[in-house]
C-alpha cells in the first residue's frame, strides 16, 4: 500500500473547527490513536503530516511506533503574519523571527520545514484564490534559510507566480499547486521538486451540495489536465490526499486520491503511474527525515 504523503492528523475530514477544538486545552491522544488505527487497518504504514499549532502532530510522532507507522512531521507550518496559514502553524513578521521558527521546529523534532506561500482555492468560482501569494524574494528567502539550516522544505502553494518562484528557489516538495501554467509545469518537470497535487479535496466535493458542482468540476479538470501534462513531461509526482480535509477521511482519502490520479493520467497507464508514485515516496521517505542536507 502506498504511503500517505500529505495528511493533517489534527483534522477529521468532517469539521475542521470542531476537530481542532478537541485539542484546545491539551492534546487528546485518543483522537490521534483513532486516526492511526484507521491508517493501520488500511495498510498505510507511512504518513507525512502538514503540522499544526497545538502540538498534535508532535505528539503523534511519539505515538506512531506503537502502530508500526513511519510518521513524519514539520511539527508546525510557518506563514507570514497576516497571510494564510494560521490553521496549521505559527507566523513570522521578519527574517530574524522566521529563522527562529525554523530553529524551533528543528529543536522540537521536525523532519522537514513546511512553509505557506499562498492562499487556498475558492470552490465557489474557478480560478480564484483566497489571497495572492508571497513575493518571489520572500519565497526565495524562506526556502534558502531552511536549507541553510540543513532542512528539506515542503511548501503549500497555489497559483502560478508563487509556485514558479518556489521552483526557482529549489523547493523540495510542492503541495497542491493549483492553476499552474504550461511554462511552470515545464519548469517543474525539469526541476527535482516533487509535486503532491492533492486531487481528493476537490474531487470529493462533487455532489455534496456545499459548492456549485460546475465550478468544482472545472477546478478538478484543470488540475487533472495539469497532472497529465506534467506526468508525460517526466515530473516527479507523489501521492498525498490532504487527508483530514473536508470529505477526505484518513485512510480512505488515500484510496480516493489514487483513483483521481489514475483518472487524470489514464487507467491504461496505471503501471507507469504506480512506478512514478513509488519513486517519489521513496525519495520523501529517505530525504525528509530531519537529517542534514
Amino acid at each position: 500500500m502506498f504511503g500517505e504523503c500529505h495528511a493533517h492528523i489534527i483534522m477529521d475530514g468532517k469539521n475542521y473547527k470542531a476537530a481542532v477544538e478537541q485539542h484546545r486545552d491539551g492534546v487528546k491522544e485518543e483522537v490521534i490513536r483513532a486516526h492511526f488505527r484507521m491508517w493501520r487497518e488500511m495498510g498505510i504504514t507511512f504518513v507525512r503530516d502538514g503540522g499544526d499549532a497545538l502540538g498534535v502532530s508532535r505528539r503523534a510522532k511519539e505515538l506512531a511506533p506503537e502502530y508500526g507507522i513511519d510518521y513524519r512531521t514539520p511539527v508546525f507550518a510557518i506563514h507570514k503574519k497576516g497571510h494564510y496559514g494560521g490553521i496549521v502553524g505559527h507566523a513570522f513578521s521578519g527574517w530574524k523571527e522566521y529563522t527562529a521558527l525554523v530553529k524551533r521546529a528543528k529543536r522540537e523534532g521536525a523532519d522537514f520545514i513546511k512553509i505557506m506561500i499562498s492562499g487556498i482555492m475558492s470552490f465557489d468560482a474557478f480560478g480564484i484564490l483566497t489571497e495572492e501569494g508571497l513575493s518571489p524574494d520572500e519565497i526565495y528567502r524562506m526556502i534558502s534559510i531552511a536549507h541553510e539550516e540543513g532542512m528539506r522544505v515542503m511548501a503549500h502553494g497555489n497559483g502560478d507566480g508563487p509556485v514558479r518562484a518556489a521552483l526557482k528557489a529549489g523547493l523540495d516538495t510542492l503541495e497542491h499547486g493549483n492553476y499552474l501554467e504550461q511554462e511552470t509545469l515545464d519548469l517543474l518537470a525539469e526541476s527535482g521538486t516533487i509535486w503532491v497535487p492533492t486531487l481528493a479535496p476537490t474531487g470529493n466535493l462533487l455532489g455534496c451540495g456545499r459548492f456549485p458542482d460546475e465550478q468544482v468540476e472545472r477546478i478538478l479538470k484543470r488540475q487533472s489536465d495539469c497532472i497529465c501534462y506534467a506526468f508525460w513531461k517526466g515530473a516527479r509526482i507523489g501521492l498525498g490526499s490532504d487527508s483530514g480535509a473536508y470529505l477526505v477521511p484518513h485512510g480512505q482519502g488515500l484510496l480516493d486520491e489514487y483513483a483521481w490520479m489514475k483518472k487524470a493520467v489514464g487507467g491504461e497507464h496505471e503501471e507507469a503511474l504506480t512506478e512514478r508514485l513509488w519513486e517519489a515516496e521513496a525519495w520523501i521517505r529517505r530525504e525528509m527525515k530531519g537529517k542534514k542536507l
